[in-house]
């Protein structure tokens, strides 16, 4: 499911923060989304969690108009959310190919919601018909500022009408897009439809791997070796899309034997991630650039510095349990162990120290606990090479992140 011609909330908010705790089980997880579309019939989406996306979408040649309102995205007072898809235009939109036929909905988390690794899942009844296209998908949250698909794309379920018993689960980058996305497809047995009950749809994500899933069962597992050479692009958060097209390059056009309406029948979307130490990637802030260390230098004492992503490991962070941030094999250090504004950060060996302790708060900030400062863009300047330090925490632009 390529992007949509027009785009609302473009700005990413970390989900859930990680937070300084004491280390659990290897394999604990903590929510960090959660949608179970319990509101009263007739209701809108909780704009808390949703928004919408309008207009057409001429890169795909789909049919519809996505509106917003409760005509093609309400609950139905019985826990579930349902996009419909008519074949009507009230509002009198207009589309790539002149007045436009039908209407249906878009939802995203971009200005919500967005998260770096994790489990996704989301329990889905499909439509049916020719022409009909339902889709469970992420977008990289910098494709504000580097465009698709160098941001990334993962579909999570991708469903065409013309094979009412095949899913598919897809990513696209940069050399991998399109038509030429790298995925794999999930049939059920003996003849069965999608669009004839709820199934669940997942992947596990995490650094180096995409795994799908339909109702627990593994399909696919696609790694940087499945990319022809290509980068890798999933090292940075998501946000998440449900939406329900109309037509498009690739289910074609509805024909007599489409009934409208139709309706992607939406039970839950949930998502969890570790609540221990170990995730690793970007830092994202001022400008949507990077956390990087200076020349990808690993010796003790390299400045820590505002760059442009490039994805190199000198932008890979890892977050331990002991409250340490680390790339490179080294630290994320307050230089001498300062705790004044203005104090740069660096790498440096691991030791332990107060130094070398950060939390993240819900509000995005990366706090210093021994000095009681947050990380923060020297002079809020966005230009590539500016030093990184801790100053009295403010709640300005240039102490926001985004983490892994």
């Amino acid at each position: 499911m390529v992007m949509v011609q027009r785009k609302i909330g473009w700005v990413a908010v970390l989900g859930a923060a990680w937070l300084a705790a004491s280390p659990g089980p290897a394999d604990a997880a903590t929510a960090t989304f959660t949608d179970d579309f319990n509101g009263p019939a007739g209701s809108a989406i909780d704009t808390s969690k949703w928004r919408y996306e309008t207009g057409d979408n001429v890169n795909n040649h789909e049919r519809q108009y996505y509106t917003s309102g409760t005509n093609n995205a309400a609950m139905d007072g019985q826990g579930h959310l349902v996009i419909t898809a008519r074949r009507e235009n009230p509002g009198n939109y207009n589309c790539w190919y002149g007045r436009c036929q039908y209407t249906s909905a878009r939802l995203s988390t971009a200005a919500t919601f967005t998260q770096a690794y994790g489990h996704f899942e989301a329990r889905l009844k499909v439509p049916r018909g020719q022409g009909m296209w339902p889709a469970f998908w992420m977008l990289g949250n910098d494709i504000g500022t580097v465009g698709w698909p160098a941001s990334g794309e993962i579909d999570i379920m991708e469903n065409v009408g013309f094979e009412p018993g095949t899913v598919h689960g897809t990513l696209h980058g940069p050399g991998y897009s399109g038509a030429g996305g790298v995925g794999a497809g999930y049939t059920l047995p003996n003849g069965q439809a999608f669009a004839d009950g709820f199934h669940t749809f997942a992947v596990d994500w995490a650094p180096g791997s995409v795994t799908f899933s339909v109702d627990g069962n593994a399909y696919a597992t696609k790694t940087p070796a499945d990319i022809g050479g290509n980068r890798w692009v999933f090292d940075h958060p998501f946000y998440i899309i449900l939406n329900l097209a109309v037509g498009g390059y690739w289910p074609g056009d509805p024909d007599a034997s489409t009934v409208f309406p139709q309706q992607l029948v939406v039970d839950y979307v949930h998502v969890t991630a570790s609540s221990t130490g170990g995730r690793t990637g970007p830092i994202t802030g001022l400008a949507g650039k990077c956390v990087d260390v200076a020349g990808a230098n690993p010796a003790n004492g390299t400045a820590v510095q505002l760059y442009d992503c490039n994805g190199t490991n000198a932008q890979q962070w890892t977050f331990g349990s002991d409250q340490s941030v680390r790339a490179l094999g080294k630290c994320l250090d307050v230089a001498s162990g300062g705790t004044a504004d203005g104090t740069k950060v660096q790498l440096y060996d691991c030791n332990g120290s107060g130094a070398q302790k950060w939390t993240i708060s819900a509000g995005r900030d990366i706090v210093n606990p021994q000095a009681n400062k947050c990380l923060d863009v020297s002079g809020n300047n966005s230009a590539n090479g500016t030093p990184l330090q801790i100053w009295s925490c403010t709640g300005a632009a240039n102490q926001k992140w985004n983490a892994p």
